[in-house]
C-alpha cells in the first residue's frame, strides 16, 4: 500500500533541519526500497525549507506509522505535525 507522509517543520526550527540531515539521509537510504518519492517541502521563495513530503510503500499504516516515528527528524522534534494518509498511483500510468 501507497502512503503519503506530508511533515511540517516547527516555526525557526531550521537548525534543527541542518543538524539531523546527514542522520535523516542515512535513515532514508537504508529504506530506499520502500521510498517512492522523498524531498523538502520550501516556503513561497522556493529556498527555505518547512516540511517533507515522502511516499513509501509498505505493508499497512502502522508500518507508515513506524516509518514516520523512526524518521531522526521526526525523533530530533523537526516536525510540528506529520500527516499520514493512504493513497494511490494514477500517474504516471504503469
Amino acid at each position: 500500500m501507497l502512503f503519503t507522509l506530508y511533515c511540517a517543520d516547527k516555526p525557526d526550527s531550521l537548525p534543527i533541519r541542518q543538524d539531523t540531515r546527514s542522520a535523516h539521509i542515512e535513515y532514508l537510504d537504508a529504506h530506499v526500497d520502500q521510498i517512492k518519492y522523498g524531498g523538502p517541502l520550501f516556503d513561497d521563495d522556493n529556498k527555505t525549507p518547512v516540511g517533507s513530503l515522502i511516499i513509501i510503500e509498505v505493508g499497512d499504516r502502522a508500518a507508515a506509522e513506524k516509518f514516520a516515528a523512526e524518521d531522526p527528524y521526526n525523533k530530533a522534534g523537526l516536525f510540528e505535525s506529520v500527516v499520514i494518509k493512504g493513497t494511490r498511483q494514477v500517474y504516471p500510468k504503469g
